[in-house]
């Protein structure tokens, strides 16, 4: 992971909210991914932000993108926001 690499986790009724900080490599996917399948189950939505990423690297999107989809999080809505929302997200997923 990258050293510098953290994510926030906050519940609010059925929305999970991640906010992923610094930069983001492919120890970083693989720790999203694992959040992703422990904190997911029970709610309806998943936002995260992107905001406060630093560099996206290409390994850690790949990783992330190829992964998510053999995760069990259905049918949980995933949905990105920040700037960098679009360089993280599967093609065809909600970005905000």
């Amino acid at each position: 992971m990258a050293s510098n690499f953290r994510i926030s986790v906050h519940r609010n009724s059925d929305t999970l909210h991640l906010k992923l900080m610094g930069d983001f490599d492919g120890s970083s996917a693989l720790e999203l991914l694992n959040v992703l399948k422990k904190r997911a189950n029970g709610v309806f939505r998943v936002i995260i932000h992107t905001n406060s990423l630093k560099n996206i690297f290409p390994f850690g999107r790949d990783t992330f993108q190829q992964n998510l989809r053999d995760i069990k999080v259905n049918p949980v809505r995933i949905v990105f926001t920040g700037e960098k929302a679009s360089q993280i997200a599967p093609e065809k997923s909600s970005c905000l």
